[in-house]
């Protein structure tokens, strides 16, 4: 009963009671959440590429285009994974330093780089790609391994400088309050349509607060996610910084762009999307959640089955990305 599609399910009628909720009382959900320490908030767009050149200049133009971080952003490069994967070791670690030393050369240290691993590196791969990465200052190093052991988590957050973001496939608090006390983590990543909706992301997010972590509301979803994201957002003091996917890299698998953008993934979903600028969204003010579906969101948007690709290792083992 703590599967993820059970509390996905759980999660989507959270959030739609706080809206119902919001809407009645004519407040936004922040407001029914103590009140805002905020009135926008940070945000980091999404980059992807499959060459080093064109990691360069899409990281680039998000710059140009207002962003103060990006993250997606994966040193491995973005490769097509019906290819089967092989590097060995040095060359793996060497290759993938070589993309954030030639990102951060690029855009310079007024740019903060969220760097995404997806959970391909061992526990003892992760400790040394972490220390090669420490001149290029990361504000973030999300994922690097599976995170089924929080011992293994732990290890590796004890072993490495740069701060270590994690807690996008935990669905409970208790696996957040489990990975908190074994010190695995220096920001949380709850997902707000899988771990328990706002109410969920609230309590984990005092957990956070009560071990002096911050929180990093992961979202690769739709703008109604980014809305009760940023209704959370609003409300907790240890908030960091808001993932904000962009069209071609998020939830809507439309076309294989990788040209940057700030427009929001499914944003004809709802009536209309945060403000955006100079790299931070506003916080809604209207009642609920500060939005609505689009009246033609059901024929727009119809559901379709996503298929999980697993990348073929070159030795016939399955690798998790």
């Amino acid at each position: 009963f703590r599967g993820a599609a059970i509390c996905g399910a759980i999660s989507g009628l959270d959030i739609a009671l706080w809206d119902i909720k919001g809407q009645a009382l004519g407040a936004p959900i922040h407001e029914l959440l103590g009140g805002p320490t905020r009135d926008r908030a940070r945000v980091y767009g999404h980059v992807k590429a499959e060459s080093l050149d064109e990691m360069v200049v899409n990281v680039k133009k998000l710059k140009a285009l207002g962003f103060t971080a990006i993250g997606h952003f994966n040193p491995f490069l973005d490769e097509d994974r019906d290819q089967a994967y092989f590097k060995p070791y040095a060359q793996k670690i060497a290759d993938a330093v070589h993309v954030v030393a030639a990102v951060r050369e690029a855009v310079g240290d007024d740019f903060d780089l969220c760097i995404e691993i997806h959970r391909r590196l061992t526990p003892a791969e992760a400790v040394a790609f972490a220390r090669e990465l420490e001149p290029y200052r990361p504000m973030f190093y999300e994922d690097p391994i599976r995170p089924d052991s929080f011992d293994a988590m732990a290890r590796v957050n004890d072993r490495i400088t740069i701060p270590l973001a994690t807690g996008e496939r935990y669905n409970s608090i208790y696996d957040f309050q489990t990975l908190l006390t074994r010190e695995g983590v220096a920001y949380v990543r709850p997902s707000i349509c899988l771990c328990g909706g706002i109410t969920g992301a609230r309590k984990i997010a005092a957990l956070a607060e009560a071990h002096d972590v911050q929180v990093v509301p992961h979202n690769p979803l739709s703008p109604v996610c980014l809305f009760a994201g940023l209704q959370l957002d609003a409300a907790i003091p240890n908030f960091a910084i808001q993932e904000y996917p962009t069209v071609g890299v998020g939830f809507e698998d439309k076309g294989t762009s990788n040209e940057p953008t700030t427009e929001l993934a499914g944003a004809g979903i709802v009536t209309n999307v945060p403000a955006f600028k100079d790299g931070f969204a506003e916080i809604p003010k209207t009642p609920g959640l500060g939005t609505k579906l689009a009246p033609d969101a059901a024929e727009k948007f119809p559901a379709f089955a996503r298929k999980i690709r697993m990348r073929p290792h070159k030795d016939g083992f399955i690798v998790d990305q």
